[in-house]
C-alpha cells in the first residue's frame, strides 16, 4: 500500500514537472510557429499557387511557377553571379577576420582601442553602410573617383559602379569593411576558449608561432571557423540590400543576386508572388543542403559524436 502511494506521488510530481516544462516552452514554441513555421508554410502554399501581386490567390499553379523560374535565363545569370560573389567575399573576409582576431586577442591597452575601432562598422546596419559607400563611390560627390582618376585606373567621368567588375569589387570591399569586425569578435571568442595550458605545453616543447598555430590554434578553432563560414556563406547567398542600394542589379543585370531576383519577380518585373515564392523555396532547399554539406566537410558532426 505504501509502495502504491509512493508511486502515485511520483506520478503526480512527474505530471506537474511536465506541465511546468510545457508552460516554460510554450512562449518559445509560439514564437517559432508565428515567426518561422507559419511564414515557411505560407511561402510553400504560394509557390504552388497562381498568386499575383494585386490579384491575390486565384488557384493552384503547380508546377508552372517552378518551370517558369527554372527556364528563366536571368536565374542562371543571377545564380552564377551570387556564387561568384559568395566565393570572393568568403575568401577575402575569413582570413582577414582570423588575422585581426589573432592580432588583437591579447589583452593590451592598444589592442582594446584597435578592437573597438575594428568593431565600429558592425554597429551600422548593412543598408546604412551601403548608403555611405554609395556616396563615397558617387562620381559627383564621392572621393573614390578622383583618386582612381589620378592613379590612371579610370576616367574621371566614369563610375566605379558603372562596370560589372567595378560594381562587384566595390560591393565586396563594402561587405568586408562592414563584417570583418563582427567575424573577428566571433573568432576571438573561439580563441579564448582554447585552454592556456595547451599553449604553455607547446612553448615548453619549443614550438614556434607557426607550429603552434598549425597544430593547436587552427584545429581547436575549427568549429568556430565552420560556424563563421556558414554564417558568411549563407549571408552572401542571401545578399540583397547592398546590391539593391548600390547597383539595383546593374549594369545590364550583371550584379543581379538570386534574392534581388526574387524581389524583382514579386514587385517589379513580373509582379508574380507565386514565381517569387517558388524561387524562395528552391533557395531554402539549396541552403539547407549546403549547410549540411558544410558541417560534414568541416568535420563538426564527427567531433560532436
Amino acid at each position: 500500500m505504501t509502495g502504491t502511494r509512493a508511486t502515485v506521488r511520483r506520478s503526480s510530481a512527474e505530471r506537474r514537472d511536465n506541465q511546468r516544462g510545457w508552460a516554460w516552452a510554450m512562449p518559445t514554441t509560439l514564437f517559432l510557429l508565428i515567426l518561422f513555421i507559419a511564414p515557411v508554410i505560407l511561402v510553400v502554399v504560394m509557390s504552388v499557387s497562381k498568386w499575383t501581386l494585386l490579384g491575390g490567390d486565384t488557384g493552384t499553379n503547380f508546377p508552372d511557377n517552378f518551370t517558369k523560374v527554372l527556364s528563366d535565363p536571368l536565374l542562371r545569370q543571377s545564380t552564377w553571379f551570387t556564387l561568384k560573389y559568395t566565393l570572393l567575399t568568403t575568401v577575402v573576409l575569413m582570413p582577414i577576420a582570423l588575422g585581426l582576431a589573432l592580432l588583437v586577442q591579447e589583452a593590451r591597452r592598444w589592442n582594446n582601442i584597435l578592437r573597438t575601432a575594428i568593431l565600429l562598422p558592425s554597429a551600422l546596419g548593412i543598408a546604412s553602410a551601403s548608403l555611405l559607400f554609395y556616396a563615397l563611390y558617387s562620381p559627383q560627390m564621392g572621393p573614390i573617383n578622383p583618386i582612381l582618376a589620378r592613379t590612371g585606373l579610370m576616367d574621371l567621368s566614369s563610375s566605379v559602379l558603372g562596370t560589372p567588375g567595378g560594381a562587384l569589387w566595390a560591393t565586396v570591399i563594402l561587405v568586408v569593411w562592414r563584417f570583418a569586425g563582427y567575424y573577428m569578435l566571433l573568432t576571438m571568442v573561439g580563441l579564448q576558449a582554447i585552454p592556456a595550458d595547451v599553449y604553455e605545453a607547446a612553448r615548453i616543447d619549443g614550438a614556434n608561432r607557426w607550429n603552434t598555430f598549425r597544430s593547436i590554434t587552427f584545429p581547436l578553432l575549427r568549429p568556430t571557423i565552420a560556424m563563421t563560414m556558414i554564417m558568411s556563406i549563407t549571408g552572401s547567398l542571401l545578399a540583397f540590400e547592398q546590391f539593391y542600394i548600390l547597383t539595383k542589379g546593374g549594369p545590364n543585370n550583371s550584379t543581379m543576386t538570386v534574392v534581388l531576383l526574387i524581389y524583382k519577380y514579386a514587385f517589379e518585373t513580373k509582379k508574380d508572388l507565386g514565381m517569387a515564392a517558388a524561387l524562395s523555396v528552391l533557395v531554402l532547399i539549396a541552403l539547407v543542403v549546403l549547410n549540411a554539406l558544410q558541417l560534414r566537410a568541416m568535420g563538426v558532426e564527427d567531433e560532436e559524436d
